[in-house]
């Protein structure tokens, strides 16, 4: 039994180290520093990793920390999907690890021969993998924007990602032509019932995937650095009770969603609360530990990819 566990362990040691490596682009020396090993053991680890074939093009090892992690999520929350990847200790803030199992997901729902439609948000997690995903012609498939990415200067959003699925996987898509805000609830709603609009929002209605970030609702929210929402409206949110946001919608630290302030102006898809289509967030960081738990307790997503240092933060409140 012993020297199963002391495998076990080895093998563990060996995948983080071929992630570290391999994925998180950290030389031997930083990993020996790391893992708290001499160089010569990092570089033992790592030729282990390919020795034993734990990773390839993607990490296949499931690390027995990451996959207790993601068991106790999926159970705490009632999850349909929940992967935990290792933190990186030199870059907290790298979507890499992330980034890679959602375009693992994306990959398996997109090999599908079946038509299928995948809804996406925006954020950096989200763009890293559509970067990562396979090239695959699937023409019968559908990739439909859930939010208007146009900001208040008129600019698109950098962090569009589904002309970039669609070029890489030839299928037909639907960006939402709207700005991210409009100047009053009554022009939202006209906008809404524009013919193409309408259609773009029945097309999301009906998507087997819905792949999103969350964001913080702070001094450094993503879709104010972005330019999509005004020093003022952030503020007035936050005094509303705003904690995070998905696509653009606020909710407070219960996971409701805010009744006024910018929420009423938004042209994103609303969520679905609870949420019934499998509905993954991608998200990472302390800083968003706050958000990413409230969506949780209020259904607002029903499957999440994180890490490590993220998962231990939101089981701990």
């Amino acid at each position: 039994m012993a020297a199963l566990e002391n495998e076990k362990s080895r093998l563990d040691d060996a995948a983080r180290a071929g992630w570290l490596y391999f994925i998180a682009g950290h030389t031997q020396d930083e990993i020996a520093k790391m893992l708290q090993v001499s160089r010569a053991s990092a570089q033992r680890l790592v030729s282990l990793c390919l020795a034993e074939r734990l990773i390839t093009f993607r990490l296949e090892h499931p690390i027995a920390a990451c996959m207790e992690l993601a068991s106790k999520l999926k159970d705490r929350f009632d999850l349909v999907h929940c992967e935990v990847v290792p933190s990186d200790p030199a870059s907290p803030h790298s979507t890499a690890g992330i980034a890679e199992r959602c375009a693992n997901l994306l990959d398996s729902t997109l090999r599908l021969e079946t038509p299928v439609i995948v809804a996406l948000g925006t954020g950096r997690a989200v763009r890293a993998a559509v970067e990562r995903v396979t090239p695959i012609e699937r023409p019968n498939h559908q990739i439909v924007s859930l939010v208007g990415n146009i900001s208040a200067d008129g600019s698109a959003s950098f962090f569009d990602t589904v002309g970039r699925l669609a070029d890489r996987t030839g299928a037909r898509h639907y960006p939402m032509p709207l700005p991210f805000l409009m100047s009053t609830e009554d022009e939202r709603n006209r906008m809404n019932r524009i013919e193409p609009i309408a259609k773009i929002q029945a097309i999301a209605a009906r998507a087997d995937l819905r792949l999103i970030g969350i964001g913080q609702m702070d001094q450094k929210a993503q879709v104010h650095v972005d330019g999509f929402v005004s020093r003022e409206e952030l503020f007035e949110m936050m005094r509303l009770g705003a904690i995070g946001e998905v696509t653009g919608w606020a909710y407070d630290a219960k996971g409701r969603l805010i009744k006024g302030g910018t929420n009423k102006r938004l042209t994103s898809i609303p969520p679905q609360v609870p949420a019934r289509t499998t509905t993954i967030a991608a998200a990472i960081g302390q800083a968003k530990v706050p958000a990413i738990s409230a969506a949780l307790i209020g259904r607002l997503v029903n499957g999440l990819i994180t890490d490590e240092a993220t998962a231990r933060a939101i089981l701990d409140q």
